[in-house]
């Protein structure tokens, strides 16, 4: 007889009222999560406000989750429609400024930070939401198309062409800044 996953166990657990189960599904996303939601904010204070968000309403809504999906792409999701909603709320109220760039990096990215980091969060800042984002999920998660594809509710052939057009602009906005070949 086979052993139940041990991710699964937990979410089962969870869905229980095990809130220590569920911690330990927090601990395992929440670097990812908020490097995503950075990613689409540019801004860290807001990143660990929307992770947070994410994981309350995946605890709200844990009874809700079909095992027969990843867990990673239900809480992936949930804090991809928060993240996408907080940035159409920003532009709603005020003019979002594109060349906002993190200064708070993850601390495993402070060793690692550079220059060319920066130009690229900034270049990042200044594409719209549907193309960042396929940058973002593909570059910075190393999604798959079809990972891509399922996190975003698109065809595979949708994601391959997203990311296409946004890679040819990311690279333009690059090298309006002088960054890499003219």
């Amino acid at each position: 007889m086979m052993s139940e996953d041990p991710e699964l166990a937990l979410i089962r657990c969870a869905q229980n009222g095990d809130g220590q189960a569920f911690e330990s599904l927090v601990d395992e996303y929440q670097g990812v999560l908020y490097n995503l939601a950075l990613r689409m904010t540019g801004s860290s204070e807001d990143a660990r406000d929307l992770t947070q968000t994410a994981f309350m309403k995946a605890w709200r809504n844990l009874a809700s989750y079909d095992p027969r999906h990843r867990f990673y792409s239900w809480i992936y999701r949930i804090t991809l429609n928060e993240s996408l909603n907080f940035v159409q709320r920003r532009r709603r109220h005020a003019e979002l400024d594109e060349r906002i760039v993190a200064t708070d990096p993850l601390p495993e990215d402070q060793a690692n930070r550079s220059e060319l980091g920066e130009h690229i969060q900034g270049a990042l800042m200044e594409l719209s939401i549907e193309y960042r984002l396929v940058i973002v999920l593909r570059h910075f998660h190393n999604l798959s198309y079809q990972e891509i594809g399922e996190v975003l509710a698109v065809p595979e052939k949708t994601v391959r062409s997203r990311l296409f057009t946004a890679r040819r602009r990311l690279g333009e906005v690059l090298r309006l800044r002088g960054v890499g070949p003219s």
